[in-house]
């Protein structure tokens, strides 16, 4: 669990309200159903009208790094790496066979195979950079929803608040009519913009960040598989790819 990413959204909002109570003012009053509407209904059709269905979902499915990140632990992973390397400098590349049923990742398990399978290191590098270079703009597809709606959003505000306004003229002549239209027209506003830069953009930059990370695992993994390839010594392997850890 991320509790940085739900600290923050509790922080956020506290402010928010925190603020308009200090002000004097209602917390009823930054609640409007049509506002809302107005703005979050725009904005997830535009960036449905944006992505294909599958992107759409892709992202819709990200979400939950926010609050429960990817594991990844890149000790774990030179740890792994060196006893494939002590392995395989022991019995050969295919004393790693049996190794590769215990893996569950996909990637690793690829890596390991062209391994045991004698590929050229400069072939297995080219390889496994091509599927990391896929995985990696795939993902970025799915962190693209929410930073396109980080840009859809304040926009989509304010044809909220024009719409308020559009209605308050229409009503000038039943002044009862006018403050609902006003506070729309506000609200809105508050919506758009604060949606975007208190949510959107920074859970798309979270997003883009723990993509990072990932990709930064599975070069490391490239680089480790390469070196058992050329015969590199263990220890040496291990000090190269510690250097990727800060």
């Amino acid at each position: 669990m991320d509790l940085v990413s739900i600290f923050g959204i509790l922080l956020a909002l506290t402010a928010i309200v925190g603020g308009q109570v200090l002000e004097g003012g209602n917390v009823g009053s930054i609640l409007q159903l049509t506002a809302f509407v107005i703005v979050f209904g725009g904005t997830i059709g535009a960036i449905m009208l944006q992505s294909s269905v599958k992107v759409f979902f892709l992202g819709i499915k990200m979400l939950k790094w926010i609050f429960i990140p990817p594991k990844l632990n890149p000790q774990e992973l030179i740890e792994q790496i060196i006893v494939w390397s002590s392995a395989s400098r022991k019995g050969g590349l295919l004393a790693l066979e049996p190794m590769i049923d215990e893996l569950t990742d996909p990637f690793m398990v690829k890596g390991l195979h062209l391994l045991v399978d004698g590929a050229e290191p400069e072939v297995l590098r080219e390889t496994l950079e091509v599927e990391i270079g896929t995985y990696e703009e795939h993902l970025r597809s799915g962190a693209k929803v929410w930073e396109g709606a980080g840009g859809y959003a304040p926009t989509i505000g304010i044809l909220g608040a024009v719409l308020g306004l559009i209605h308050v003229m229409e009503n000038l002549s039943d002044p009862s009519k006018l403050g609902g239209g006003i506070a729309v027209a506000f609200v809105a506003t508050v919506y758009g913009v604060g949606s975007a830069n208190l949510f959107f953009l920074p859970m798309a930059n979270k997003l883009k960040a723990l993509i990072a990370h990932q990709v930064v695992m599975r070069e490391m993994l490239i680089v480790g598989l390469v070196s058992i390839s050329n015969g590199e010594n263990p220890r040496v392997i291990e000090n190269k790819l510690q250097g990727y850890i800060v």
